[in-house]
């Protein structure tokens, strides 16, 4: 049964970029929309995920689609037209309103806690936004926050987070771009005038010439893939793989490849590389499902994680307006500390703009870097209080 849940997730999304060449509408609310759409619903309204042990295959796909996406999507890009400084703008303005949301919101929402233990919901808080997964529990160690107070802060992330993906996928793109300056000249530059269909060729093309590009494409995405999990994994030794390094490699390989003159993977390399990358939102998407989600307990700690969450959204824009940062460096710069660098792509799909890419990643490994100091630092100066 798994096979067909397999085949599911690997057809849909398929599907809906071929029928986006012949309904406009498509491209409007974009295929990512739709796929996240289509994956809710069969996921609350059926029992497809337990009865074709659907857990295991969405895993399956995840930890293989990005890993793909990302060194596929990087090597066609134009990379020397990359903008470190704004990167760094971009970073910047980020961490500055996730610290500030974790703080305000540690004097608003505390409540019963002590502040000891609230001061190290924050540290955790600080882990996840600015640094990811891989970073948490070193700093739940650090600050030796309890079980049932880290259950609670990583379980209502998962709440939290999705409903800012939600908003990602239906409604960031146009209400950045209305509120921050425009990147138009790269979208049309990197994805083609017509920013509605980003596909310049066919995802499996039959002609000679791409075929052979797109074959070389893959091959080589397949081993940067394979040498960065192994050397993560060797890295990260009983504890799994090590994502920082996992991200860090895909990267430098992909961008090392994109500058060698005689490797030309066309642009199918990016088609194939965002099809992986909405196989990997389909797939997000079927594994969301409400009903096995326990979301009583500690309320204040569920507005808490909002708050940061909601409200450093708020004031990165504000401070990008200050700035005159552009609308789609400013989302993905966001969804890289909020989500962590894997959603990159994602982002870079549904904005159709590829020069957002290493922007994204490089924020999210900064992020990666800092995130241990940060949260045992923010739990250190919250405990004086």
């Amino acid at each position: 049964m798994i096979c067909l849940y397999l085949l599911y997730l690997l057809v849909v999304p398929l599907v809906v970029m071929n029928l986006e060449r012949r309904w406009s509408w498509i491209g409007k609310v974009s295929p990512m929309s739709l796929l996240y759409a289509i994956g809710l619903v069969v996921a609350n309204a059926t029992n497809a995920k337990s009865l074709c042990d659907g857990a295991r295959a969405i895993d399956m796909v995840s930890n293989i689609a990005i890993p793909l996406a990302i060194p596929l999507m990087l090597m066609s890009c134009n990379l020397r037209s990359w903008h470190v400084g704004k990167a760094f703008k971009v970073f910047f303005t980020g961490l500055l309103a996730i610290l500030l949301a974790t703080v305000i919101g540690f004097f608003l929402f505390r409540g019963y806690y002590s502040q000891s233990d609230f001061a190290k919901i924050s540290a955790v808080c600080i882990g996840i936004y600015t640094g990811g997964m891989p970073n948490i529990g070193a700093i739940a160690k650090g600050v030796e926050i309890s079980n049932d107070l880290f259950l609670y802060v990583t379980s209502y992330d998962l709440v939290i987070t999705g409903l800012y993906l939600l908003f990602v996928i239906f409604f960031a793109k146009n209400v950045f771009r209305k509120l921050l300056p425009a990147n138009a000249d790269a979208e049309k530059k990197n994805m083609g005038a017509d920013a509605n269909n980003i596909f310049s060729t066919p995802i499996f093309p039959f002609d000679r010439d791409h075929w052979r590009q797109s074959l070389i494409a893959v091959v080589l995405a397949v081993v940067i893939a394979g040498l960065s999990v192994a050397v993560a994994a060797i890295i990260g030794g009983d504890d799994g793989l090590n994502m920082t390094v996992l991200i860090l490699l895909l990267t430098t390989l992909a961008i090392g490849v994109s500058f060698v003159p005689f490797i030309h993977v066309g642009e199918g390399s990016f088609d194939i590389g965002l099809y992986c990358t909405y196989v990997f939102c389909f797939a997000l998407a079927n594994g969301c499902d409400v009903r096995d989600m326990d979301l009583m307990g500690s309320l204040n700690i569920l507005a808490y994680i909002a708050f940061v969450v909601f409200g450093s959204l708020v004031l990165q824009v504000l401070f990008a307006r200050l700035l005159h940062i552009d609308g789609d460096s400013v989302l993905v710069g966001s969804v890289a500390l909020i989500n962590s660098p894997p959603f990159v792509p994602m982002v870079a799909a549904l904005l159709g703009n590829r020069n957002v890419i290493v922007t994204g990643i490089c924020i999210g490994l900064l992020g990666y870097v800092l995130g241990n100091y940060l949260g045992i630092g923010l739990f250190l100066l919250l405990s004086l209080f």
